[in-house]
């Protein structure tokens, strides 16, 4: 039996103790019950027959004092609303339950930009071993490499803990836009063209609902639109005689690093692209041989670039001071980044610290070099030989001479003609 039917109220409910029996509300509150458990806690809940059923069903409302009992009485009325449209609220609400169990998991399994990016390079474009045997990925180690730091110093730096599926057309395009405006546009095309082949990867293996549509893809027509320029024009810039002169007087007290700066005296020395010598290692540097053994080139044609003296005695001095390689980083003591010189002299030139010539980019000075050449008379397939240039045609099948002695003959005329350069 229960006990007498009389309309609930805060302090009888408060009063319940252990194994006493349930309280159940009265009137227009009929059906509202409370029960208080063996450790003396007190839950509302709501006892009716189910209009589908039709057997005794029971759903809980809440626990007292957490729901007062108006609250309590709210929710009664929303339940009988609900049991009077012919609906089983109890029914209802395991229901709501499982499609919130769904939903937490479809959102658990979410990826976001950076496990995109990963899946994309772990799974496609990098080598990985499968049952013990290594699958070749979509490019070579180089490539690999630079593809890894292409999309996490730009995409996963800016983008990484976003939901991919949550990324926009507008998203992506600010990213571009935004290394554009630091100078490097071929730099934003590679991450554009990277960042769409990730999310093309992963909207082919299904990983996003059938409605999504390439963020990048999307942005990449609106940069077209746009007329943005991702990708360099034709390189003609080269450096006078007088502007090389002021180059070199002016590089040692330049903001650049004191890494980046014999970068760029090396690469003049040599005519090598400045991603080149970045990545030299001391392990293929032969200073008796007065030789670079470049293994790993755009051509990807090893070469053995000959070195002039101002090199080797700069080598000789430099081998003291570094380990692996030539030219490392002093925070990771791995080489720099190429791009890092470019976004050097960007900011150089937004805080008016850059030298006030024409505008030049680093690879202009492998570009004067060859013209250098050229003024002193160098003969044109020598000057070739030296940047590392494949011959075209029957000459490029026939022809093998590499014109080692000659090079090393032009190069020295060269730093020596920087030398005085230097001086004027």
């Amino acid at each position: 039996m229960l006990n007498e039917r009389k309309p609930l109220n805060a302090a009888t409910i408060k009063a319940m103790k252990s194994g006493d029996k349930d309280l159940s509300d009265v009137d227009e509150n009929e059906g509202l019950r409370v029960s208080c458990g063996n450790a003396g806690a007190k839950t509302f809940f709501y006892r009716y027959k189910s209009p589908i059923t039709n057997k005794l069903c029971q759903i809980k409302i809440g626990k007292f004092p957490h729901t007062s009992l108006a609250e309590a009485r709210v929710k009664l009325r929303e339940f009988k609303v609900i049991r009077h449209d012919g609906r089983c609220p109890a029914s209802e609400q395991k229901q709501d339950k499982k499609d919130k169990v769904i939903m937490e998991k479809k959102l658990s399994s979410r990826l976001t930009v950076a496990d995109v990016v990963e899946l994309y390079l772990s799974q496609y474009i990098e080598d990985r071993k499968i049952n013990g045997k290594i699958i070749d990925g979509a490019r070579k180690k180089k490539g690999q490499d630079e593809t890894r730091r292409t999309l996490y110093g730009d995409a996963v730096k800016v983008l990484g803990d976003r939901f991919a599926e949550e990324i926009t057309r507008k998203d992506i395009v600010n990213m571009i836009m935004a290394i554009v405006d630091r100078g490097s546009n071929v730099q934003a095309g590679n991450v554009l063209r990277e960042v769409t082949a990730a999310f093309e990867y992963s909207i082919g293996l299904e990983k996003f609902p059938d409605e999504f549509a390439n963020p990048a893809l999307l942005a990449k027509n609106s940069l077209r639109q746009a007329k943005v320029r991702l990708t360099s024009k034709k390189g003609t810039r080269i450096l006078s005689d007088k502007e090389l002169s002021k180059f070199l007087n002016w590089l040692p007290s330049s903001a650049f690093t004191q890494t980046q700066k014999r970068i760029l005296r090396f690469a003049l020395w040599t005519g090598c692209r400045t991603g080149e010598v970045c990545s030299a290692e001391w392990e293929y540097i032969d200073l008796v041989k007065a030789t670079l053994h470049l293994r790993a080139t755009k051509t990807e044609a090893e070469r053995y670039v000959q070195l002039p003296t101002q090199a080797v005695n700069f080598l000789k001095q430099l081998r003291l001071e570094t380990g692996k390689y030539l030219f490392p980083s002093f925070k990771t003591q791995l080489p720099i980044q190429q791009k890092a010189i470019t976004e050097q002299a960007w900011l150089m030139r937004r805080d008016d610290k850059m030298l006030d010539i024409e505008h030049w980019v680093p690879h202009d000075l492998r570009r004067t070099v060859r013209t250098g050449l050229s003024r002193l008379k160098c003969p044109s397939e020598v000057a070739e030989a030296v940047l590392g240039h494949a011959r075209s045609g029957i000459e490029g099948t026939y022809d093998l001479h590499k014109y080692e002695e000659r090079c090393k003959e032009w190069l020295q005329k060269w730093a020596d003609h920087m030398d005085q350069l230097l001086t004027n």
